[in-house]
């Protein structure tokens, strides 16, 4: 199948090759061979040949069937993930030219003086349209970015699936899931995989558990799961985690480290464990397969490979046919540097043959001018076997700017909260330069985690 359009998987589903494939969401399952003659636009696709459309549904499978049923018809398709606010619409309409939505969710006074909006949901019906491809479309994806405004970064579905192997035979039928939303980079990473690929698709319900959404994706027969660490870090306090036996199993959008990675491979035994760096602008950049946290060093000094990468003042930079074409509208800054490379501001260390993700540039508390990454406390922390999760934050001081201090998910008995929270400190005192030590810890029952799986950060002291 190739990858620079969906051409080959509407063939296979006009032929009625797909009869074992489906996307399943919370309240619907739909099997690809359905959508030969029927539709989830209600038969509106034809109107949306070479426009500018804005997906805006509330469901999942809505959006993964609009996408399938638009690629090559429409000329852009933006995707409005359905945590972002409504207040943004008006923004996306007019920076991106947007001249007509598909949603599950929204009135004509949302709709920012859209002149066509099309209505989609469940159960599909039957349609006959002109699905012949004739354009290459171009897919938008909004940045989580966690204040103001979502920069819109722009793609071609070949720099959307440049890192997925399609050539591969599958020799038992592969069933994808994610924690991921698939109006994310993370999780269309894995629409993409499960429908160029050949597999199914199981996705999470907006306000689904994630305890009922994992006994669903087991009922489902789910080979292959993503999310970010801490996705799988609340997943594995859930009985359910227990539901699933996957035989691969993926990480992405947050730094991994060793702890999680021992405690994936603890429960599920027969999975591979891979996880992967890549960013909305950059694109995929590689996977680690190994079981170990980090990468190898050569990997930056692989020849042969069309993606390039360099550590310049400790942040990794990426060079690739992978990355986004730009932002579109009004956007402040360039994307890549004179030589084409774009800086992550994802700060490495190199320990030994072995770089190490330490945290982010912009995420640096200030202790009396010295740095410390949340993420690298984080992970000292997170090796105490009585710890679930942990979030490194600042607190302001007047001598030092800053102090840190942690929050701790614990996994013991109250009545040992004083003894973890001291050792807790020793492993930290022995880790770590004795700034980067907590001052204080903070057991808490949960952390928040954002819909794009990332754990919920407060605005750190920037270091000088």
């Amino acid at each position: 199948m190739p990858r620079n359009d969906l051409k080959s998987l509407w063939d296979a589903i006009s032929a009625g090759k797909l009869s074992s494939r489906f996307v399943a969401g919370h309240h619907a399952t739909v099997a690809l061979s359905d959508l030969a003659a029927a539709s989830c636009l209600l038969g509106g696709s034809e109107q949306l040949r070479d426009r500018s459309v804005l997906i805006a549904t509330k469901d999942q499978v809505t959006a993964a069937l609009a996408l399938i049923e638009l690629d090559g018809i429409a000329r852009r398709l933006i995707l409005y993930p359905h945590d972002l606010p409504i207040e943004h619409i008006r923004f996306i309409v007019a920076s991106a030219r947007v001249d007509a939505i598909v949603s599950d969710r929204m009135s004509p006074e949302d709709s920012g003086a859209v002149g066509t909006l099309i209505s989609c949901g469940f159960p599909v019906q039957p349609a006959q349209c002109d699905r012949t491809p004739g354009c290459a479309t171009e897919w938008v994806l909004l940045t989580s970015g966690t204040t103001g405004r979502p920069k819109m970064v722009a793609h071609t579905l070949s720099s959307l699936a440049g890192a997925i192997d399609v050539s591969a035979p599958q020799a038992h039928p592969v069933v994808w899931s994610t924690f991921y939303d698939i109006r994310r980079y993370g999780g269309l990473q894995i629409f993409l995989r499960a429908m160029l690929s050949g597999g199914s698709l199981v996705l999470p319900g907006a306000a689904e558990p994630a305890a009922d959404f994992l006994i669903r994706a087991a009922a489902l027969g789910v080979t292959h799961i993503s999310g970010t660490p801490s996705h799988w870090r609340r997943a594995l306090m859930s009985q359910s985690a227990q539901q699933i036996d996957p035989q691969y199993v993926r990480l992405s959008g947050e730094i991994v480290d060793q702890p999680i990675l021992d405690h994936l491979r603890s429960f599920y035994p027969r999975a591979k464990i891979v996880h992967a760096f890549a960013s909305t602008e950059a694109g995929v950049a590689f996977d680690v397969r190994d079981g170990l946290a980090g990468f190898p060093a050569s990997v930056l000094e692989r020849t042969g490979d069309s993606v390039e990468m360099k550590i310049e003042e400790g942040s990794l930079r990426i060079r690739s046919p992978r990355t986004s074409a730009g932002y579109i509208g009004h956007q402040s800054g360039g994307l890549t540097d004179p030589d084409g490379f774009i800086d992550t501001g994802d700060m490495l260390e190199r320990r030994g043959d072995r770089y190490y993700f330490v945290g982010r540039r912009d995420g640096i508390i200030n202790v009396g001018g010295l740095k410390v990454h949340p993420e690298e406390v984080e992970s000292v922390i997170n090796r105490h076997p009585e710890v679930r999760m942990s979030l490194v934050r600042a607190r302001r001081s007047p001598l030092t700017g800053a102090l840190v201090v942690a929050d701790v998910v614990p996994k013991t008995a109250p009545e040992r909260l004083s003894d973890l929270e001291a050792e807790i400190l020793r492993l930290c005192r022995e880790g770590l330069a004795q700034h980067k030590v907590p001052v204080a810890i903070r057991f808490v029952s949960n952390l928040q985690v954002a819909e794009t799986g990332k754990l919920v950060r407060q605005p750190c002291v920037m270091s000088s």
